[in-house]
């Protein structure tokens, strides 16, 4: 009997690299001998680079980037197999790294991202896959595209920072400096929202809030960045509110297609292809996949919809262990799941749940191994 493990983390609690040793521990408690197989999955948010380095024993680099405050800080990204690399931008210019007093997407950049960006590429990265959830930033990608060389120009001809209350100064692009290597590099973008760049479900009203934006804040800044869009579709020709995810991560997504290059992809099935999950399939009886919390987000490029879709369409059935199931949990059984069980086993608070995590979770996987070899045996 092959299994397959593939969960996301468990926030707060457990690994994906955790989940996959406490049901290993279980399948043998059940069924005696078996081949097991752990991977390490997420979905292209937070604890993506760690997954897929894991996953395919690569390594991270280290380097001195600037914050979303334009601070010096140390930031990582990972990289493996031949010229590939993958980038969080949340190491550089993600939401936690503001302190909640100084959040205001006026004062915030893209800036070290770029910078990581420009360090895999001197060190001759070529392949670069890049997360772009959980930013502090709502500077239209201006930050990032300036470390790769690009220059934001006022009226006056004058070289702007790249902040997001750079945004209405836009006057002219020049790209003419834009890093000559990123001409031979495949910069794929890991993003799962499809918000345009303005407008109600642009950048800015749409994600403004959670980084701080009061709504005057957020006014101005989509006064901005409306200025942005016209510029950029002036000097390239391309419409950004006709981008899907030009919005993510507060417009950085617009910047990475349109100076880059960039390809917009589902972050789970970019995992899933980074780490070679097809190739993982072959011979497996059972997946295991799961998650937190299911309910009917989990539908929408989750961990568990990736999985469960790459398993089915090679026939293999796939079970569900996740922390708790919430509203129209059973949707994600449209997507190759065959049935959902829960760790917790009683009423307890969350706090009391995050301690017994190992315990909760180790024996709702025998729990479960136990149903599914009751099956077997019923056959």
């Amino acid at each position: 009997m092959r299994l397959l493990f593939a969960s996301d983390s468990f926030k707060g609690s457990l690994t994906s690299e955790e989940t996959a040793d406490l049901l290993g521990q279980a399948a043998r408690e059940v069924f005696g001998e078996c081949e097991i197989l752990g991977v390490p999955v997420a979905d292209g948010g937070e604890g993506t680079m760690e997954a897929v380095i894991a996953a395919e024993n690569g390594k991270k680099i280290g380097t001195r980037v600037h914050g979303p405050l334009m601070e010096e800080r140390k930031a990582a990204y990972g990289v493996f197999g031949e010229g590939r690399a993958i980038i969080e931008m949340a190491a550089a210019s993600g939401l936690p790294l503001v302190p909640e007093e100084k959040r205001d997407p006026r004062n915030t950049t893209t800036f070290g991202t770029g910078e990581l960006i420009l360090d895999a590429l001197k060190r001759g990265y070529r392949d670069i896959s890049i997360a772009i959830g959980g930013s502090a930033t709502n500077d239209g990608g201006m930050g990032c595209a300036r470390a790769l060389g690009v220059r934001f120009l006022d009226e006056n001809g004058k070289e702007l920072e790249g902040f997001g209350r750079d945004l209405i100064s836009v006057r002219g692009i020049d790209t003419s400096g834009l890093d000559k290597r990123l001409g031979e590099a495949r910069i794929t973008v890991m993003c799962d929202v499809t918000n345009p760049l303005c407008g109600e479900r642009g950048a800015t009203y749409t994600f403004g809030g959670q980084k701080g934006a009061t709504p005057k804040i957020r006014e101005e800044l989509e006064e901005g960045m409306q200025n942005y869009r016209r510029i950029i579709l002036e000097k390239t020709g391309i419409d950004c509110n006709a981008v899907e995810g030009a919005g993510a991560a507060g417009g950085l997504g617009a910047a990475l297609k349109v100076f880059l290059g960039g390809q917009m992809r589902s972050g789970i099935e970019t995992v899933l292809d980074l780490i070679r999950f097809d190739e993982r399939l072959e011979g497996v009886d059972l997946v295991v996949t799961g998650e937190g919390s299911t309910d009917w987000q989990s539908c929408f490029g989750k961990v568990m919809q990736g999985v469960g879709m790459r398993a089915k369409a090679k026939g293999i059935p796939v079970a569900g262990l996740s922390g708790s199931l919430g509203r129209d949990a059973l949707d994600i059984c449209q997507y190759g799941i065959g049935s959902l069980m829960t760790a917790v086993n009683a009423p307890m608070s969350l706090d009391e749940a995050l301690e017994r995590a190992r315990e909760l979770y180790l024996e709702g996987a025998v729990r479960m191994f136990r149903f599914i070899k009751m099956g077997m045996d019923m056959r």
